[in-house]
């Protein structure tokens, strides 16, 4: 039987760290061969006091304190603590089913996969009509791009990137750990390195975890604004345009299309009709979508604003990031 290493980040998630912790310790893989890192990148809330309430009863539960605080540095901990013959990422807003990990070893072997993940169902804890349109949007390949672990599959695939991956630890020997210095987008640049070493990334259908997303259009605005800034920095940090994919850069790229025309009319007039045409061509998909997947659990107007929010959030973190990243960096 394989030894399985789970490895939780944690900053402030009293609201979703119990339930999480429920879900792993009701898995059906045998618990004696299951060891559970929680590195907490010193929390302000209970999130800590609850981890050790949970450790007294399951000594499995191991708290590490995290004084970098950003997610790639608790990772690496959790990697150099372990032990297992596999290494499990899940996040603290995520629930796994039973099978979860049972279902990991058993394709990660079949399939010889490097890293191995399954679809991720976006949910959020509160249901009212706001938070349903989020959840839609950020279920919808308008909204999330080709990433087939948010807008599934039908059978084993290999792919890009996974969420929450089950990784055999040699692969860590071979390529190293996670980039401390990517505070987003450190799982996507590790999963490139497995992919240009050679390694393989597999995504399976079989089981699914469930992610419960932001709740407001603040707080959607403030991660993926963050994202979107990301892209550019980990493209800077690691010297590598391919440490992301193309669909990261989707939404900059249309609001350059808006931008750059729109500036050129100051010596062309006629390139505002490029910027014209390039708004009502989104429109026209943003209205078209969310007439399809409206229904009575939303309202229309919610989900428009919700890709609204989503997309425009992301680009202009993608253009901070363009604009201020000597600032950034600057020593």
């Amino acid at each position: 039987m394989k030894k399985i290493s789970v490895i939780i980040p944690v900053k402030n998630e009293e609201k979703y760290i119990a339930p999480c912790l429920d879900s792993i310790l009701n898995n059906d893989y045998p618990k004696e061969f299951v060891e559970i890192f929680i590195i907490d990148g010193q929390s302000t809330d209970r999130s800590n006091e609850i981890v050790q309430k949970y450790s007294i009863s399951y000594p499995s539960i191991k708290l590490l304190i995290n004084k970098n605080e950003t997610v790639p540095y608790a990772l690496n901990i959790g990697i150099k603590e372990s032990s297992g013959d596999y290494i499990i990422r899940l996040d603290a807003h995520s629930e796994i089913p039973t099978n979860y990990f049972s279902e990991l070893i058993k394709f990660s072997d079949k399939h010889l996969a490097d890293n191995i993940g399954t679809c991720c169902i976006t949910d959020v804890k509160n249901k009212n009509p706001k938070t349903n349109a989020i959840k839609k949007v950020l279920s919808n390949k308008f909204g999330v791009g080709n990433s087939y672990f948010r807008i599934g599959i039908l059978e084993p695939k290999e792919v890009d990137n996974v969420p929450f991956g089950c990784y055999r630890r040699e692969i860590f020997e071979k390529i190293g750990l996670f980039n401390p210095n990517l505070t987003r987008n450190q799982d996507i640049e590790l999963n490139k390195r497995i992919s240009r070493n050679g390694g393989k990334i597999i995504l399976i259908p079989n089981v699914k975890s469930i992610y419960f997303a932001r709740e407001s259009f603040y707080e959607i605005a403030q991660n993926n604004f963050s994202n979107g800034l990301w892209n550019i920095l980990t493209v800077y940090i690691t010297k590598r345009i391919n440490s992301l994919s193309l669909r990261h850069f989707i939404p900059f790229l249309f609001l350059i299309t808006l931008i750059i025309p729109l500036i050129g009319m100051i010596w062309i007039p006629v390139l505002g009709f490029v910027s014209l045409t390039s708004l009502i061509s989104y429109l026209i998909f943003l209205i078209a979508i969310s007439l399809k997947i409206n229904d009575s659990s939303t309202s229309l107007s919610y989900i428009i604003i919700s890709f609204i929010v989503l997309h425009f959030s992301y680009a202009f973190g993608s253009l901070f990031g363009l604009i201020k990243i000597n600032y950034l960096f600057k020593k």
